[in-house]
């Protein structure tokens, strides 16, 4: 969806820069990079670097940014919603009627960056822009440095420590389902997606998964 975007959009100066934030390093995520050939830009984060910039929490998450090099609109999620709750997990299928409703809230969140790009609605004020950054606090900033180094000391053989490290940097920032899913998927792959998961995504309650953005 975001080549077609692009190459819609790309004599108008608009870019796409996507971050595939791989813990296991960049071979993992490199494959699934050129199979998707795209033209706009793809990059591998392997430190969650952006994450720690913008205080990402969960994927697909977007960040507008102007051509000045300024936040128009802060960290949200990008196109996803929370229909997959419904899923049978039987089959892994979801009723035509959410895939419909999941299909149209991705189609909107597309119409709304056309329209930042082509008119400039959507695009907030600094001082709005600034306000809905998320706060970074002194747990969720030592959850960031706790995670690299859980992943730097599994990478340099020590399993058991970096596992510790990177189940603190979890509990300090449990809002991060990045974190979770990368530290899941070092200790076993496939492992995010999982059982666990779907327990971890059943203690929400009424809290979403993916808050809808405010558009």
């Amino acid at each position: 969806m975001w080549q077609a975007l692009y190459d819609e959009l790309k004599d108008k100066g608009f870019m796409v820069v996507a971050v595939a934030e791989e813990s296991r390093g960049a071979d993992h995520a490199r494959p699934w990079i050129e199979q998707a050939k795209s033209s706009y830009w793809q990059l591998i984060d392997t430190d969650h670097r952006l994450s720690d910039l913008y205080n990402l929490v969960n994927v697909p998450q977007a960040v507008w940014i102007d051509e000045e090099g300024r936040i128009v609109r802060p960290p949200e999620t990008a196109g996803s919603t929370d229909h997959f709750r419904r899923m049978d997990l039987t089959t892994r299928t979801m009723s035509p009627e959410d895939q419909a409703a999941r299909l149209r809230a991705r189609e909107d969140y597309l119409n709304a960056v056309r329209a930042w790009v082509t008119t400039g609605r959507h695009a907030l004020p600094a001082d709005a822009a600034r306000a809905g950054l998320p706060k970074v606090t002194k747990e969720i900033a030592e959850a960031h440095a706790r995670f690299r180094l859980g992943v730097w000391l599994r990478a340099h053989g020590d399993a058991v420590e970096g596992d510790r490290q990177m189940n603190t940097a979890s509990a300090l920032h449990p809002d991060s389902w990045s974190m979770w899913r990368q530290a899941a998927d070092l200790d076993e792959v496939g492992k995010a997606s999982g059982p666990n998961f779907w327990k971890r995504v059943q203690a929400l309650g009424d809290r979403p998964y993916y808050p809808p953005p405010k558009l």
